[in-house]
């Protein structure tokens, strides 16, 4: 068992709390018995499991386990009541493909809106998700556990939209965007059989070279006082739309 903070495995796990480290060695920490559940059903690599000296744990499966102190757990986990189990997991490397239903994603700051938005996306049967620059870092903390999982579910690729949303159109693709000026209601259009979306910043909205670039602008009436819908429920309802 270790339970010195100053052990170097410790001190590894630390540094992957930082998206320059888990960029640079491939590897990031999902932490709790449901995202660990969901990496092992999955097809990626779970190269090493962590746990607290009190949890109570059976593997069947040939996967390194280190048990730990409370204090070290405590000084890896990001959570703020953890639940005394993690997984250390290997990056899995997808390629943009011009699938039939994909959600771009254009300079999502929030970590909890970037992974409902991946859940969501999941929930409503699209193919895929790409994230562009300026959003956070899908391998976030905060982010894995907004997904609830679904980052282990279906491809989500970090791309340039401005190379991305050409590809899709030249491949008959309808790309809409979530925009609230010079837009039709959504119901305005009859979903294509094939469609992608891009959805923007929480304060900006969508980068005007990226909106440019879209097939349609649409938007969703809102009838109340509210200035506007939070990214992530606006998503939701474009994506169950355009499913049909």
């Amino acid at each position: 068992m270790i339970t010195s903070l100053t052990n170097n495995k410790v001190k590894e796990w630390k540094k992957l709390q930082k998206r320059k480290y888990r960029d640079r060695n491939g590897l990031f920490i999902v932490e709790g018995n449901h995202l660990v559940e969901e990496a092992f059903k999955s097809d990626w690599n779970v190269e090493e499991l962590i746990i607290r000296e009190d949890v109570d744990f059976s593997l069947d499966r040939d996967i390194p386990v280190t048990s730990v102190s409370t204090k070290v757990f405590k000084e890896i986990a990001e959570t703020e009541t953890p639940q005394g189990i993690a997984a250390v997991v290997k990056f899995k490397e997808f390629t943009y493909k011009p699938l039939t239903h994909t959600l771009l994603i254009d300079s999502v700051q929030d970590p909890g809106n970037l992974g409902t938005l991946i859940r969501t996306a999941d929930a409503a049967g699209f193919n895929q998700v790409i994230v562009g620059k300026g959003s956070v870092d899908i391998f976030n903390e905060k982010v894995l556990r907004a997904t609830q999982g679904s980052i282990f579910h279906l491809p989500v690729i970090q791309e340039d939209l401005e190379k991305v949303i050409p590809d899709l159109k030249d491949n008959g693709i309808t790309v809409y965007a979530a925009a609230l000026e010079n837009s039709l209601p959504y119901k305005q259009h009859d979903p294509a059989e094939t469609s992608a979306l891009i959805v923007g910043n929480e304060g900006q909205g969508i980068r005007s070279e990226v909106l440019d670039m879209a097939s349609h602008k649409i938007s969703i009436p809102i009838y109340g006082n509210a200035e506007s819908l939070n990214v992530a429920i606006a998503a939701a309802i474009l994506m169950y739309h355009l499913k049909g």
